[in-house]
């Protein structure tokens, strides 16, 4: 367990279950003020009402509601950009296409919303972070759902490309928390498959939080695979040589 102290506010879409949940309730045990976003007006409650954080309903696909989010939340420090879904496909090309571009709104069109209400805040308070839930789907192989996947190859390529071009301003992280076991991923997997501790990926934000890490913005970080205190370590390495980061080698 993380001993990092945090202060501030939290903002994190995708905070009524499951990941976003655990995240939430990770970063108020630090000493955040953490709101909690999502579609679902009793699960929101729910987990805000247990950390004595800030419930808000909406749609992370909806600008207005983003930007009231962003009004009501405060002075953000972090925003953690959860938020996503996934469609499991039997044959892609028969999926309604209403279902297959929904994952890439919430998943992408998600992220860019709620990244781009809280930039202009945190670069005029000159402090701020910025963590993008990104997933192994996005390279590894063995997946069936091509809007699953390609959603998160983008969110990955989108955090890696904000990062750069807030360098030196902003830390801008992508993670994957492992397949762990939520709504989402209930019944699409084995009980034998390789499933990662829940704690692991809130533990990672918490660290990721406290600055600490900041030399590795941009750098993709798994929360059971990769160290991370190990890669704080080795940061100087790990960015010359740029490592952890999703190329093409030939």
């Amino acid at each position: 367990m993380p001993s990092d102290a945090l202060e501030g506010v939290a903002l994190v879409t995708g905070g009524g279950r499951g990941i976003g949940a655990g995240i939430a309730r990770e970063l108020a045990s630090a000493g955040m003020r953490v709101a909690v976003t999502a579609r679902s007006t009793d699960q929101v409650e729910a987990v805000a009402d247990e950390i004595g954080g800030i419930g808000l309903v909406g749609d992370v696909t909806k600008p207005e509601d983003v930007g009231r989010w962003v009004a009501e939340a405060g002075d953000i420090d972090l925003l953690v950009a959860n938020a996503g879904i996934g469609v499991w496909e039997e044959t892609a090309w028969e999926i309604a296409i209403d279902d297959w571009w929904r994952v890439l709104e919430v998943n992408v069109l998600g992220v860019h919303l709620s990244c781009s209400a809280v930039i202009p805040g945190m670069l005029e308070r000159g402090r701020g972070r910025i963590v993008i839930t990104g997933s192994g789907a996005s390279y590894l192989p063995g997946s069936t759902s091509t809007a699953y996947t390609a959603s998160k190859a983008a969110a990955c390529r989108y955090g890696e490309v904000l990062a750069r071009r807030l360098e030196g301003e902003l830390p801008v992280f992508v993670i994957s928390p492992g397949l762990v076991r939520t709504e989402m991923t209930e019944g699409k997997f084995p009980d034998d498959a390789p499933w990662t501790p829940p704690e692991l990926a809130p533990q990672l934000v918490r660290v990721l939080a406290s600055g600490r890490a900041d030399a590795l913005a941009g750098r993709y970080i798994h929360a059971e695979h990769d160290d991370i205190e190990d890669l704080i370590g080795r940061a100087d390495e790990i960015v010359e040589n740029d490592l952890n980061a999703i190329r093409l080698r030939r």
